[in-house]
């Protein structure tokens, strides 16, 4: 029985990190999508436009699905999830993206695991050790010397790398708290939900970037306007957030790992941007400390293990009761 038990864990995890590796290449383009669609639309249009966009879609999703409204305690947290990846992320990224390259943004992007692992911590109340801190500290540091070195002249950190700072916190904030509640939601739900939650706001600053700026783009301006809304801010989170939910925060987040290095390529092959020597040695310092605070978690392990056995009390009480659990 035992062994049965753990066959289906591992199955899960497996998918978990198939999912998350999914939902990886779709965020793995938006830096150079954004990069496209800012040079001609307006950098506030293209952030709250294709947040817009994605709740259309949400809704006609949520309709087409006829899902429940969410509980009210999952209502008080959506809204963080909302200011994470709905709103913070994509305007400071295409306010960033208007000056700077999306390689030179990869590069800052890259402590991105590590920041969702903080938060993913923070938010599961666990305690990992000293040596957790320390790693993702180390990637930081390996971020702000790197933006130093080469943002600005005078070797001050430009208004761009501040952006891509503030977005790396909020996105890992949102992550980690999305994670948490598509374990309750579902991946799907819990983006369309927030992206609904978001319309109030998103729908206003789109309207009046339109009316002080009317969008006038190519084709392929267009396109990545597209891959933005439908991708990178809809679809590519319905495997995000699920992946997450079933493989684990902690374990599937290491898959983010990847996603620096395509970006780099994305920005390379399609924007014909140059990589530098600089921008690969600091993403392989960071990614060396993200890979320490992955293997520095074991204090965490038994608490995800606590959280399965609920979630698995949690399913025997709704058979037993008759109702339905939300699906990853």
């Amino acid at each position: 029985m035992r062994s049965k038990s753990s066959a289906t864990d591992g199955s899960t995890v497996t998918a978990g990190l198939a999912l998350g590796a999914l939902g990886v290449l779709a965020f793995s383009m938006s830096l150079p999508a954004t990069r496209v669609a800012v040079h001609d639309l307006d950098p506030w249009f293209v952030a709250f436009g294709r947040a817009v966009g994605a709740a259309l879609l949400a809704l006609a999703y949520l309709r087409w699905t006829r899902s429940p409204r969410p509980t009210p305690a999952q209502w008080r947290r959506l809204p963080v999830v909302a200011l994470g990846v709905v709103v913070g992320f994509p305007l400071f990224t295409s306010l960033a993206l208007t000056s700077q390259t999306s390689a030179h943004s990869a590069v800052v992007i890259t402590v991105l695991p590590a920041m969702t692992a903080v938060f993913a911590a923070l938010r599961a109340g666990e305690r990992p050790p000293p040596a957790f801190w320390l790693a993702s500290g180390g990637g930081l540091v390996a971020v702000l010397v790197f933006l130093v070195a080469t943002g600005a002249v005078h070797g001050s950190l430009t208004v761009a790398d501040l952006y891509l700072l503030a977005a790396v916190v909020l996105c890992g904030l949102g992550y980690a708290e999305g994670g948490v509640l598509a374990r309750e939601l579902g991946g799907a739900r819990t983006i369309c939900w927030a992206l609904l939650l978001a319309l109030p706001v998103t729908l206003p600053i789109a309207l009046v970037a339109a009316i002080q700026h009317p969008p006038h783009t190519g084709a392929g301006g267009w396109a990545a306007f597209g891959y933005l809304t439908a991708v990178s801010m809809f679809l590519g989170f319905f495997a995000w957030y699920a992946g997450l939910a079933r493989g684990g925060i902690a374990k599937v987040g290491q898959v983010q790992l990847a996603q620096p290095v395509l970006t780099l390529l994305w920005s390379a092959l399609l924007l014909g941007e140059p990589v530098t020597a600089a921008s690969i040695g600091a993403a392989a310092v960071v990614l060396g400390c993200v890979v320490l605070t992955q293997r520095t978690r074991a204090a965490g392990q038994g608490r995800r293990v606590s959280f399965h056995q609920s979630e698995g009390s949690l399913v025997a009480a709704s058979a037993s009761s008759g109702t339905r659990t939300p699906e990853a």
